[in-house]
């Protein structure tokens, strides 16, 4: 197949993805809480209280607000939003911008890993990297939870691919996966024990683990160092922009995921030119 029908393909299924992906991070959270609920109501012998079913199936879309359950043609990716201007076609609510913000980077994502890959398992290996990485950013800037639902799977899926060597050798995989959670678990618990305090959670571990298990571990530097400089950059940032003070906590796997794209794409000149430095 020609790539410019890959290039295509990938816009029209990343758009149509992403919109998935929109209820991956509304829902995803929630449904956490409610098994939570569930274990903590089982553990205190309480009788379980009933519940609808909710998962990313069930119950369909429909707007916070009226109700006003969304049809097939106000689902369009992109279009619906901007043909309904932003609005519930029942009560005139706000629809979110962020929305279609998602899909248009899901599907902008794809195009770039069949630009970059070519047309073949790489790229498509790379599609399901960006997109998972996408939605743990999103989850943890609005919950600041990394769930394992997501991260395990990636991680596994990491090492899975790298028995082909497709990003990696396996043995860098492997000490990836190892070295990428040791190492912000040791800096959890190095800083724990000089403060008291806890600076970061433990999906951050499994997070930069996975990254190393699809880049290996020469890659964990880079990705630390991209990290701490894109955090600085959106902190300061948030700070200015925003008025967000200094002392509230901001989640780290934001800034992880955006270092392990640009490393997906641009790791191998870019650590070339750190070992350079």
């Amino acid at each position: 197949m020609p790539i410019e029908l890959w290039i295509f393909a990938a816009a029209l299924f990343g758009l149509i993805v992403g919109s998935f992906l929109n209820v991956v991070i509304h829902r995803l959270p929630k449904m956490m809480e409610n098994d939570w609920a569930l274990q903590c109501a089982e553990l205190r012998s309480e009788e379980l209280p009933e519940q609808a079913r909710y998962n990313l199936a069930v119950p369909r879309s429909a707007c916070p607000h009226c109700g006003h359950q969304i049809t097939a043609a106000e689902n369009i990716p992109v279009l619906s939003w901007l043909f309904l201007r932003g609005q519930c076609s029942a009560c005139k609510a706000a629809i979110s911008a962020r929305y279609p913000l998602v899909e248009a980077a899901n599907a902008l994502l794809w195009v770039a890993c069949v630009v970059h890959f070519g047309a073949g398992a790489q790229a498509l290996g790379a599609m399901f990297f960006c997109s998972c990485l996408l939605v743990l950013a999103l989850i943890d800037f609005d919950t600041t939870l990394l769930p394992d639902d997501i991260t395990l799977p990636l991680l596994w899926a990491g090492l899975l691919l790298n028995l082909s060597g497709l990003y990696t050798g396996l043995p860098d995989a492997v000490i990836g996966a190892m070295a990428g959670y040791l190492s912000l678990w040791s800096v959890y618990w190095g800083f724990k024990l000089l403060t008291g305090k806890e600076g970061m959670g433990y999906g951050d571990f499994k997070l930069l683990g996975a990254l190393g298990a699809w880049l290996g571990w020469k890659m964990l530097p880079l990705l630390i160092l991209l990290s701490s400089f894109v955090g600085a950059l959106i902190g300061i940032a948030l700070m200015v922009l925003a008025k967000r003070g200094k002392d509230i906590p901001m989640p780290f796997g934001p800034y992880l995921a955006a270092a392990g794209v640009i490393a997906l794409f641009w790791g191998e000149p870019l650590n070339r030119l750190y070992l350079a430095l």
